[in-house]
């Protein structure tokens, strides 16, 4: 039939970019790392009873692919007397992480192989930063610190001379 063979060899000239494309695309899914990339927002509710949110993930908004690096979503737990921060590292073992503090931050780094992740956070409390001990387990790693408490100034009574 000579009208089915027509449309054919114009359904092939239209067809015939989409085509191209699609092997294009195939090409370069092939070259992109295939671990899983997120990006968030976590909102919670702090000591003072005010809202923080926080971002999270190893993407940006708006930003490349940039980084293989994952950024854990990290808790902190605030007591009467302890500042503990609770994070998941999976496929990790102890000697592969680093936890370093400055004046108001802390970070955690790990790296073994393929997986690799960094966490920065900021600590509003006054913690003692020679009391930090961690424990990691089964892929969750938990670092405490003490507070330092400040004492109230004593009542004194001055004297009018």
């Amino acid at each position: 039939m000579i009208f089915d063979d027509e449309i054919d060899k114009i359904f092939k000239k239209i067809s015939y970019p989409f085509i191209n494309v699609d092997e294009l695309f195939k090409q370069e899914k092939s070259n992109i790392d295939s671990s899983p990339y997120y990006y968030g927002y976590a909102l919670t509710i702090g000591p003072d009873g005010k809202p923080v949110i926080r971002e999270y993930g190893n993407v940006k908004p708006g930003s490349l692919l940039t980084s293989k690096t994952k950024e854990p979503l990290i808790d902190k737990i605030v007591n009467a007397d302890v500042v503990k921060l609770v994070t998941e590292m999976p496929g990790l073992d102890k000697s592969n992480i680093k936890i370093t503090t400055d004046e108001d931050k802390i970070q955690i780094k790990g790296e073994h192989g393929e997986k690799k992740y960094y966490i920065e956070t900021k600590l509003d409390e006054n913690i003692d930063k020679n009391s930090g001990s961690a424990k990691y387990t089964n892929g969750i790693l938990e670092v405490k610190f003490n507070l330092i408490k400040t004492q109230k100034p004593k009542t004194k009574t001055i004297e009018i001379k």
